[in-house]
């Protein structure tokens, strides 16, 4: 026998070095996110996707990539009006998929946001450099112009680290300043193009021909601009800062995301009309190929002859924006190394919170160190694209994580904005993102070198440190104890079931049903007892609610130990279904097998929060007893079908539990109700399914009766035989009713004992073992 039990760690009630103070409005948190999208991106990209894309492809470059980036905000959106807390990406990893995934969440948020912040203050600091040599303003620099742009981009750099120290209030109004400046920069862009465009039509010839080297090309300019609305995310890390973070949180990334599009279309119009076919500077050529040339410095090319003064304004738009991005990225990477820091995921000096600044300073001057090596060292736009990479991959995450999140713990979780059309966004913003990312390998090399470099840095980081520290949050499961009563070497591989007990009674009552259903499949059993600790008791006292669960699995282990190889797990979660459905997959259990008592005396009837999202979510076959007896014998067994997946299954375990041991005295009915719409052949469904289950036809006997009310016949029916079994769900002519599924009617009404089975077939079974 061997015994895994283990400790609970050291859980703090509260984060022990302050708290971060709420300061940022909705309009704050939404200007941050405008800020980190409109960034130096835009205006590299423009150019680039003209040139590759043509006048139509870049319109509808920034347009679809706008619809793709929706998707993913109202995941954000989702996931933070539920879970508003600083570390965005990371806290939703966490809560779906466990410790490891969101730390590798984290990891690449953090690094994926400082490295962003060194390709804003870089951008920054060129065109301020440039800026002053078109007035020969640095003639007198001891050093070169490349030295002297990153000196100036770490002085940039370190200017809003500090603006970033003095808190959020700061960040927040210098950053909402800051975006202004830059969106009514953009905005006089677009509304001049289209004051020229309605003032001379003429230059609308520049859309021909729309789309010049094919709709294909469009991949590779969305994917190399998609990055540019990427600002949800750092309005996910506000989530501790934020006012009313369940409301102002989604609203936030929504707007932004409209906003940014609505810009982004406006200044690729504008740049396309900028200048007229018949101008002599674009020497015959059309105006997209003339663009297309100037590849990063097309959209200033063309702007600047768009309006007067048309230098001046670029370059203050690029200014405001890549220091709006700076600002943003920063705070960005700031809480996203805080919350690994808050959960013990990093070192403590990272969840560090300034007495009176109330800002995570250990987290700042871990982002600062990475921003400035990567200004001072690294080539920064491979590097960039690195964090796209990763970006990427955090979005893939996220809406991983919005689909099984909802899935498993919604009635957990208070949400302020619930996505409509569930899960068709996130599905289709994972396929997109699977293609765009697979195709930056063809943008950079280095990138797929510098990204797998910096996941395998954080691997190690996590096993060689972060694992055995890392917290116990209270969204996670807890393993008090588990138990081996056999040698795993000594017994061959068994099939594996799983037995719920919750207290000794319902035990005593499951003990006779699983004996049967074990030794007819030759199993081993795993019994569970998941701790029910109230949500007001700290974790601390977990062990204090145990005693029941511990005393019902002695009792099992008594009356099943000496014919089956048992285990043990004792758990705590704070809901009990999602804890039973985690050990299930962790087991890779094949079948469940659950008491439940009912409560027929009330007036309305369901399966309870707990049965109910076990039986949807499980991944395997289960089997709920109700009012199994443990003195109880089933001679005559009823097992009404409709046709549905579950039928199979049901016939199985019938042929299992009826008393077989007096010879051919037992007989199991299969039973349907002919409602006068649909015909089931049960003979030729009887035939089949025992032949393929290798039972024996004779004791299986079919019965069709004809009624209006399927609800009454199946009562009537079940007076005459001693156990019921039936599919928890089926087909939509037998098992609905008023609303409300068969079974729940039959079990609220229903006398004799009952067995509801749910099978684990077709494809969606097969999704759920994995989300």
């Amino acid at each position: 026998m061997t015994n895994n039990s283990s400790q609970l760690p050291d859980l703090p009630e509260h984060v022990p070095h302050g708290e971060l103070a709420r300061e940022l409005t909705l309009f704050h948190i939404t200007m941050m996110g405008l800020g980190m999208m409109i960034g130096a991106g835009i205006f590299l990209g423009m150019g680039i996707s003209i040139g590759v894309a043509g006048p139509g492809g870049a319109i509808l470059t920034f347009a679809l990539n706008g619809l793709l980036a929706m998707f993913t905000a109202m995941s954000y959106a989702e996931l933070s009006s539920a879970i508003p807390r600083a570390g965005g990406a990371y806290n939703f990893a966490r809560v779906g998929f466990g410790r490891g995934s969101s730390f590798l969440a984290g990891w690449m948020e953090w690094f994926a946001s400082s490295v962003a912040g060194s390709m804003y203050a870089l951008t920054f600091a060129i065109y301020t450099v440039r800026f002053f040599e078109y007035f020969h303003l640095l003639h007198w620099l001891p050093v070169s112009i490349l030295l002297f742009e990153k000196i100036v981009a770490v002085l940039t750099a370190g200017l809003f680290i500090y603006i970033n120290f003095r808190g959020a209030s700061e960040t927040g109004k210098v950053g909402a300043l800051i975006t202004l400046g830059q969106t009514l920069f953009l905005l006089i862009i677009g509304i001049v193009g289209i004051a020229v465009a309605i003032k001379e039509p003429e230059r609308l010839a520049n859309f021909k021909p729309f789309m010049p080297n094919g709709w294909h090309k469009l991949l590779i300019t969305m994917g190399f601009t998609y990055v540019a609305f990427e600002g949800y995310e750092v309005i996910a890390q506000a989530g501790d800062e934020a006012l009313e973070p369940r409301k102002n949180l989604p609203k936030a990334m929504l707007y932004s995301v409209l906003i940014v599009t609505c810009i982004y279309v406006l200044a690729a119009f504008a740049t396309i009309v900028s200048v007229k076919s018949s101008d002599a500077i674009l020497e015959g050529q059309q105006l997209w190929i003339w663009i297309g040339r100037h590849q990063q410095r097309g959209f200033g090319e063309a702007v600047s002859r768009l309006m007067p003064a048309g230098n001046y304004i670029l370059t203050l738009a690029v200014i405001f924006a890549s220091t709006s991005a700076l600002n943003a990225t920063i705070y960005s990477a700031t809480r996203a190394s805080y919350a690994l820091g808050r959960d013990r995921m990093l070192p403590r000096l990272f969840a560090s919170i300034h007495k009176r600044r109330k800002t995570p300073y250990g987290a700042l001057l871990g982002a600062a160190a990475i921003i400035i090596i990567v200004i001072t060292v690294l080539p920064t736009t491979d590097v960039a694209s690195s964090a796209s990479i990763m970006f990427l991959f955090l979005f893939f995450m996220v809406n991983l994580c919005v689909i099984k999140i909802r899935r498993n713990m919604a009635d957990e979780l208070t949400y302020g904005f619930i996505m409509p059309l569930f899960p068709v966004f996130p599905v289709l913003a994972i396929l997109c993102q699977v293609v765009l990312a697979a195709w930056l390998v063809h943008m950079s090399l280095l990138a797929w070198i510098i990204a797998p470099a910096w996941i395998i840095t954080g691997l190690i980081m996590y096993h060689t440190w972060s694992k055995s520290r890392a917290i116990t949050t209270a969204d996670e499961i807890l393993v008090l104890e588990e138990r081996k009563l056999y040698d795993k070497n000594e017994i061959k591989e068994k099939y594996p079931i799983m037995v719920a007990v919750a207290n000794p009674v319902n035990a005593a009552s499951l003990v006779k049903g699983t004996y049967r259903l074990c030794g007819a499949k030759d199993a081993q059993v795993e019994l569970i007892h998941m701790v029910p600790v109230p949500d007001q008791v700290s974790l601390h006292d977990a062990e204090k609610y145990s005693e029941p669960g511990k005393e019902a699995m002695l009792l099992a282990m008594r009356k099943l130990s000496k014919h089956f190889p048992i285990s043990t797990t004792l758990r705590y979660c704070r809901s009990i279904a999602r804890g039973i459905v985690s050990a299930l997959r962790q087991k890779r259990v094949k079948m469940l097998v659950m008491g439940w008592h009912g409560r027929p005396s009330t007036s309305l009837f369901y399966l309870g929060a707990t049965i109910d999202p076990i039986i949807e979510r499980a991944p395997c076959n289960v089997v709920v007893l109700k009012d199994y007896g443990e003195d109880k014998m089933f001679k005559h067994v009823l097992v009404p079908l409709a046709g549905g997946p579950n039928g199979p299954l049901a016939l199985e375990i019938a042929a299992i539990l009826c008393d077989h041991s007096a010879g051919d005295g037992d007989s199991i009915t299969v039973f349907t109700v002919d409602t006068g719409r649909r015909v089931f052949d049960l003979d030729t469904f009887i035939d089949e399914q025992t032949r393929r289950l290798h039972l024996e036809r004779k004791r299986f006997q079919s019965k069709v009766v004809k009624s209006r009310n399927p609800v009454r016949a199946i009562l009537d029916e079940a007076k005459n035989h001693d156990l019921v079994v039936m599919g928890t769900t089926q087909k939509p002519i037998l098992f609905q009713f008023a609303g409300t599924s068969i079974p729940e009617i039959i079990a609220r009404h229903c006398e004799k004992p009952i067995v509801m089975v749910k099978s684990d077939v077709g494809v969606r079974s097969w999704i759920k073992r994995w989300i």
